[in-house]
């Protein structure tokens, strides 16, 4: 009886022990409690998510890597740059540090993966990960960004709301990427011909995006009434897709 509740319990059996089913339950809740802290638990988890997170994330970059490594343009890019640096020169090596043609074309394949990660930026969703990004160090740097973030706001209203300045080429981009209602890894992965497009036709004004929004959909339309599969998926809709009630005489 060391806690203040396992007293009370047991005071309150000596005054009505004709309730011992209650009092059973309360002595096994009590012995088979867990006795872990819930703060380790918690802490755990984060930590196996986290891990998780960054095995995941490199597994994509490898992926995007190697698939790279496949398209023609960046393949003959980077074997270039490695013929220029001398690194395909050395693979070929002749006398006692001869090796077989399967150990050159590994070697060489490792060469132009490892020029492709050096000499391309991979942006979006399989980019090269970092340690910041993953949710231990997202938590941990909550406090931070939330300040930054508090005086990146309050510098924006002093600038564009009360001072009326114009926006530069940053912010016209970030209200773009707002009304899109696209994440900053999603912003990053389109082409930079398609920002300057935005940019030409001033999508950070309000009307002139809704213009824009507008003209995408009926493209969008028109290219899945041309659609083979979506002509498919109509006239099956049409015909035998759910909710058509047929009636068949006996």
């Amino acid at each position: 009886l060391q806690d203040e509740e396992t007293r009370k319990d047991y005071d309150y059996m000596l005054d009505h022990p004709e309730e011992y089913y209650r009092h059973y339950y309360h002595y096994y809740s009590r012995r088979l409690a867990p006795k872990v802290d819930v703060r380790i638990v918690i802490l755990v988890t984060v930590c196996a998510i986290s891990v998780f997170q960054f095995f995941s994330w490199w597994s994509s970059y490898n992926e995007a890597i190697n698939y790279l490594a496949t398209v023609p343009k960046y393949r003959i890019q980077a074997t270039e740059i490695a013929r220029q640096q001398g690194l395909l020169n050395k693979t070929r090596e002749k006398g006692k540090n001869r090796r077989s043609k399967e150990e050159i074309r590994e070697e060489e394949e490792e060469i132009i993966k490892y020029i492709i990660k050096n000499k391309i930026d991979i942006k979006g969703g399989y980019q090269k990960p970092k340690i910041y990004d993953i949710l231990l160090f997202q938590i941990l740097l909550a406090p931070f960004y939330l300040c930054k973030y508090i005086i990146w706001y309050c510098w924006w209203i002093y600038c564009f709301t009360i001072k009326g300045q114009e926006y530069g080429v940053e912010e016209k981009l970030y209200i773009i990427r707002r009304y899109m209602k696209m994440s900053q890894s999603q912003f990053d992965s389109l082409e930079d011909h398609q920002k300057e497009t935005f940019l030409e036709r001033q999508l950070w004004i309000r009307e002139n995006y809704e213009v824009y929004k507008q003209e995408q959909e009926e493209e969008l339309k028109k290219k899945m009434a041309l659609d083979p599969r979506w002509k498919r998926y109509r006239r099956w809709m049409r015909n035998e897709g759910p909710g058509r009630l047929t009636f068949i005489d006996d």
